[in-house]
């Protein structure tokens, strides 16, 4: 069925592209082993280098999120070493299964999917690894399951206070771009990211950015791997090149992407994506929902989870959505199916589209006969009118003082 307007597509990745990326990637693609895309290559590193925040390498691979979380382990650990995760949600589940399937016994500090990785339970079990067998510390920075974000900075201090020396490994790939994050500061040594979400491209590019105690690691640990391998990317790397064909036409995306969120100001970026974060939630509330995720300070800006009344299936009023509004609204997922549905407000998002997605909600709640109060459109919009970071400076406060 034809229909006019526009497709609001709110889900949490991937994101809309904007008119500008697609622009840039719409050209031809050039020799990979010549001096324009050596230097398109160099301008694109060292772009990554700035959103990562971090003065290291990072890597570029033709692959999804997925591909990066495997060349995150298989360039670090070794059959049978022990690592730390934390079930945070469906995608800390899923690399806690990959992790088991390449050899590594996973300890998966139990959780109930409406919080982040606890730093104190972390510090506890660091504390009483009086051996170090543990070798990496792996968490989800943003869940995109739950809508929890785990605060970074915090669980760097409790591996610090154990005195261990785990490595430290970060999923990013639903937060980079969306949300405060600072390889180097928080002293992160591998930071696993993607493409499709904050930094608004299609899917296709994962990201590795690691840190000397990572490459060191790289040069002893015995994972075989062979199109994961950081040495084969870094060799050609350093005068922009790349061991295969890489993804041009993504590149040139990547390279109109950067220049983006720089003349926004990263710091803009993560204040407008904390004040979309903080209108849903009016909204949700004002309807009489729940927000998934209890935590204050651990409220995503990048989606919301909203729970359904009992008795009522968000699949069915994602269905309906679709139907009557043309909007895509995240599933539930894992334990989730059917319970939650998700709201994306990451990437391009501003307040004008947040305002038309959160009318199709709750347009949507109505025609799904879901039981909720009316006015949660205009309670956004309250919180949409008024300046603000949407609560940034609060969960910077709770960061630094976990």
């Amino acid at each position: 069925m034809a229909r006019s307007g526009q497709h609001f597509l709110q889900i949490p990745g991937p994101s809309p592209v904007p008119e500008r990326v697609l622009q840039a990637m719409d050209r031809q693609v050039i020799d990979h082993r010549g001096p324009e895309f050596g230097r398109l290559g160099r301008e694109v590193m060292d772009g990554c280098r700035s959103i990562f925040r971090t003065a290291g390498p990072v890597v570029i691979y033709p692959s999804s999120g997925t591909g990066a979380w495997e060349a995150a382990i298989v360039n670090t650990l070794s059959p049978g070493d022990r690592v730390l995760m934390a079930e945070t949600g469906q995608f800390a589940t899923l690399w806690r299964q990959m992790a088991a399937r390449l050899g590594l016994e996973v300890e998966f500090i139990p959780g109930d999917w409406r919080r982040g990785a606890p730093p104190d339970v972390i510090e506890a079990t660091l504390a009483s690894d009086r051996s170090h067998a543990i070798k990496a510390v792996m968490v989800v920075h943003n869940e995109t399951s739950t809508g929890a974000l785990s605060r970074v900075p915090a669980i760097r201090r409790a591996i610090d206070a154990a005195g261990h020396p785990a490595l430290f490994m970060v999923d990013t790939i639903s937060s980079l771009g969306s949300a405060d994050y600072r390889h180097d500061e928080w002293q992160v040594d591998v930071t696993i990211a993607c493409s499709q979400k904050g930094l608004m491209l299609p899917p296709g590019l994962g990201f590795n950015a690691m840190s000397e105690k990572a490459l060191a690691a790289s040069r002893t640990n015995r994972m075989p791997r062979s199109y994961w391998d950081w040495a084969e990317m870094l060799k050609p790397n350093a005068n922009g090149f790349f061991p295969y064909t890489p993804a041009t036409t993504l590149l040139y995306g990547m390279r109109e992407a950067i220049a983006i969120l720089h003349e926004e100001g990263l710091d803009a970026v993560f204040a407008r994506h904390h004040h979309l974060a903080a209108a849903t939630r009016a909204a949700v509330g004002a309807w009489g929902l729940e927000v998934l995720c209890q935590e204050e300070a651990e409220h995503s800006p990048v989606l919301t989870a909203v729970m359904m009344p009992p008795g009522h299936d968000a699949d069915h009023l994602r269905k309906v959505v679709l139907e009557s509004c043309d909007m895509s609204l995240g599933a539930g997922l894992g334990k989730l199916a059917g319970k939650v549905f998700r709201i994306g407000h990451l990437g391009a998002c501003n307040s004008l589209v947040l305002a038309g997605a959160l009318s199709g909600v709750e347009m949507g709640l109505a025609r799904a006969g879901v039981p909720h109060r009316a006015g949660g459109v205009a309670a956004a919009l309250a919180v949409l009118a008024e300046p603000g970071d949407g609560g940034l400076r609060t969960q910077e406060r709770h960061g630094k003082a976990a």
